[in-house]
């Protein structure tokens, strides 16, 4: 089976390196090739630490990066492709665009899945008209560790379909756990209003950063704290989230809180800009609550 990832970034490199490391041929499509190279270094350095760790071999991980082809322009990149997963921007204009184009660029029996971790499979199906081929792999990030894949059926996702890319998961070493198509499906259904809760929390003045993850990691044995945990995923992808829960079920319990939006507007977006509720630019693993977090 050839497999086909669009997107090199942080879910599609993951996503490409899982595959390839199963023995999958891949082509990992994306806009730029400075995107690309940086994908490709990042999987050769998180293989680089599974064979310091003994659990590949240096044979192994030449073998995982070989698998791996790289490409620019998208017919090309998907043209042989049996399954594509989609892994760009959490944003369902752009959704809608790709897949229309590979429903155009594909072969007609190819698989058509998305990494979407809230947006609609269906509407997503509906700009295809493969729509019984289309289904959710929404993998967890970091991919090559984690052990969930969120299965999602679209309304039109066939029962084999399904069946497959079940089987397929399982191949990948991974647990598949089956959910049907509405907003959040699951994980970010019950993750994201948690993390919202936990932001209101912090905005209400109940309790500080530090004190609102220690409480949920010793109390609650979660391995790392609401607030840290949404610096990690990144504020942006936190507030898109749960605009498409507010947007879907129009209940005001999924609002985004006022401080979050605004964390966002000013860039504060978390890990990968340096700083969200804790500071990532000290150059150290240690956790320091942002300036404006600080008790006074």
């Amino acid at each position: 089976m050839n497999i086909s990832v669009i997107g090199s970034g942080t879910m599609g490199n993951g996503i490409a390196h899982v595959f390839a490391q199963h023995g999958f041929k891949v082509s990992m499509v994306d806009i730029s090739q400075d995107s690309l190279t940086k994908g490709l270094g990042t999987i050769s350095a998180n293989l680089d630490r599974m064979v310091a760790k003994a659990a590949l071999t240096e044979e192994q991980k030449t073998q995982t990066l070989e698998r791996i082809s790289t490409f620019t322009d998208l017919e090309q990149g998907v043209r042989d492709a049996d399954l594509v997963i989609e892994a760009a921007t959490e944003n369902a204009d752009i959704k809608l665009d790709l897949f229309r184009k590979l429903d155009q660029f594909t072969k007609p029996a190819c698989i058509l899945a998305s990494n979407t971790s809230s947006i609609s499979i269906t509407k997503i199906a509906a700009a295809t008209k493969r729509p019984e081929q289309v289904i959710g792999m929404h993998f967890m990030n970091p991919v090559p560790v984690m052990k969930l894949v969120e299965v999602i059926r679209g309304y039109s996702t066939s029962d084999a379909i399904t069946n497959q890319i079940l089987d397929l998961s399982r191949q990948l070493g991974k647990t598949p756990a089956e959910a049907n198509d509405y907003p959040g499906f699951v994980a970010n259904r019950i993750l994201m209003p948690m993390i919202n809760e936990a932001i209101y929390t912090l905005y209400e003045g109940v309790a500080g950063v530090e004190e609102i993850d220690t409480i949920m990691k010793l109390g609650m044995a979660h391995l790392m704290g609401p607030l840290q945990l949404a610096d990690f995923i990144g504020l942006d992808v936190c507030l898109s989230i749960m605009k498409v829960l507010h947007d879907g079920f129009g209940h005001p319990k999924y609002a985004p809180c006022p401080l979050l939006v605004n964390m966002v507007q000013a860039g504060q977006l978390g890990k990968k800009a340096g700083q969200g509720f804790y500071n990532y630019s000290h150059g150290t693993k240690d956790l320091v609550v942002a300036e404006s977090f600080k008790k006074s």
